[in-house]
């Protein structure tokens, strides 16, 4: 007896389309996140002479 049940997609493509698209996702918030945390930091004194300038 033949299998009944055909397939209608071709899981194996699909499978590996989901993951490419999931490490894509993940490098971009990777990126992303790094883009945000490499801002520059103020320091306390230059945060006070900034502070000392407004004032003038």
């Amino acid at each position: 007896m033949t299998n009944l049940f055909l397939p209608l997609a071709n899981w194996g493509m699909g499978t590996a389309i989901i993951i490419f698209f999931a490490f894509l996702c993940v490098g971009l918030s990777a990126l992303v996140l790094s883009f945000v945390l490499s801002g520059k930091k103020k320091n306390k004194e230059d945060e006070i002479t900034s502070s000392k300038n407004e004032k003038l």
